[in-house]
């Protein structure tokens, strides 16, 4: 009996720990190679059991003297990619060795995607009628800097029903903003604060999050307030285990999930852009390198001693147990966060080598007629994660090709009869730019058009997708020309 206490024992302990790293790797995956940066000097500041690493050769990250990852890469491919037989040379991906006479890499200055063109390009991806399609535009279109929904339902169904001429009613709105809700970054077109932290913990999993959903649902005012003794009360809680949710759990959302966009497109057209992974063409070959500046980390040696002295000499006086406790949660919180960011190197590489492998012509020629259809989906399939976990590691990540930077949701698009919908999109572009503007077509001639090119789509969709690119009704292209 004893045995098996035990055994469970250590199964809970190993199942909570699972739950904690994946949601730090949940966390930091969300981080570009700048931000990643920023928090990791700030975490060499605050805690004294982490430290640089000076001699080479450690399994987190090792780099060259310009910052970017290159033989950890490699050797993560190893398995799949050692043995030539069975790999052809065009499809091995490997990780650019670099010399220390190298450059360091100069930011990008790129037009960077708006708040409302990030959601738009998603609500354009769903099978939307043409009136919910409206009433997202409006929703979308009636959101602050921050993300936050400015307008009532009521005053949206009011603009819609006597400026479109479409007849709205206020649920028809909060149904489709139940809708926006769920797309990208979380916590979208919430109301208030407390709203917004709701819908991001609604997206998380774990008795944890749902303890600190219902903090923020039920006692949002005690918490603003710092009452903490009377949440403790409220919900026969410890002050520990509210220490811990609040950390964990509230601490980590985003109280301003639009703020990381441009507001409007003119913002975005100076920012500085640091590419996350760099792909480069070497003749048939595909490089890949994982550009960050994350040193090699080590736990202090000060700390890897005493562990091992409390390991052979247990403390006995109650000071020396209270040092071992310190020293013990430094220690592993240590460990724990040098174990995540080599999750974090691996996934964000793993996730972008299988982007290469399904996107592999694109790289070779730019040309976007030969992107696949490809979704969060088929890379987290892949992968072997799940597709929350890719939609962090692909948000707000950016590559450097001979092309030019991309985000990485460039590569994603669904598809129709096996292609891409940028594909489609691109030859709509096209046809639009060539046309006789005093007398542009109208969207029953671009299907027409574009079903003589081989593309199967309705006339519909044909509206959905001149939209997402803010391509104007004929009418309105003939007034402007």
């Amino acid at each position: 009996m004893p045995n098996q206490t035990k055994l469970r024992t250590e199964l809970k302990q190993e199942q909570r720990l699972s739950t904690i790293l994946q949601r730090e790797l949940g966390r930091v995956l969300e981080k570009n190679a700048n931000e990643m940066q920023d928090e990791l000097e700030r975490e060499l500041l605050d805690n004294p059991a982490l430290e640089r690493k000076e001699n080479d050769g450690d399994e987190l990250n090792n780099t060259t003297e310009d910052g970017r990852r290159s033989e950890t890469s490699e050797q993560m491919q190893r398995n799949d990619y050692a043995d030539e037989d069975e790999v052809m040379p065009t499809q091995r991906y490997r990780a650019n060795n670099r010399s220390a006479d190298d450059n360091f890499y100069t930011p990008e200055i790129i037009n960077e995607t708006t708040l409302s063109e990030y959601l738009m390009e998603q609500v354009n991806e769903r099978e939307l009628t043409e009136h919910d399609r409206v009433i997202a535009t409006n929703i979308v279109g009636n959101l602050d800097s921050n993300g936050y929904l400015q307008r009532t339902t009521r005053a949206i169904a009011d603009d819609i029903t006597f400026n479109d001429n479409i007849e709205t009613e206020t649920d028809d709105v909060e149904r489709v903003l139940d809708m926006v809700r769920q797309l990208d970054p979380p916590g979208i077109a919430a109301r208030d604060l407390r709203e917004c932290l709701l819908l991001q913990l609604q997206r998380k999993e774990g008795d944890d999050a749902r303890l600190a959903e219902r903090i923020i649902d039920q006692y949002f005012t005690d918490f603003s307030k710092k009452r903490f003794t009377a949440i403790c009360s409220a919900l026969r809680i410890s002050k520990a285990t509210l220490d811990r949710v609040v950390k964990q759990e509230i601490q980590t959302l985003n109280p301003k999930p639009g703020s990381s966009y441009s507001s409007s497109p003119s913002e975005g057209h100076d920012s500085q852009i640091t590419p996350d992974f760099i792909v480069e063409v070497d003749g048939n070959i595909l490089r890949l390198t994982l550009n960050n500046n994350i040193p090699e980390l080590c736990i202090a040696a000060s700390y890897e001693r005493s562990v091992a002295e409390y390991a052979e000499h247990p403390p006995v006086s109650r000071e020396s147990k209270d040092n071992k406790q310190v020293i013990m949660k430094a220690y592993n919180r240590t460990q724990n966060y040098i174990k995540v960011l080599k999750m974090r190197q691996e996934t964000l590489f793993k996730s972008m080598d299988k982007i290469i492998q399904r996107q592999r012509e694109y790289f070779f020629s730019g040309d976007v007629a030969d992107l696949r259809p490809m979704t969060l989906q088929n890379i987290a399939d892949e992968v072997g994660m799940d597709v929350s976990v890719i939609s962090r590691a692909t948000t707000n990540k950016y590559v450097d090709t001979q092309w030019g930077v991309k985000p990485l949701r460039f590569f994603f698009s669904e598809g129709i009869d096996g292609v891409s919908t940028r594909e489609i999109k691109e030859a709509l572009k096209q046809i639009v730019d060539n046309e006789d503007k005093r007398h542009p077509y109208s969207d029953n001639q671009l299907c027409d058009l574009l079903n003589k090119q081989g593309y199967n789509i309705a006339r519909r969709t044909i509206g959905k997708y001149r939209e997402s690119q803010g391509i104007p009704k004929a009418s309105l292209r003939k007034s402007i020309h």
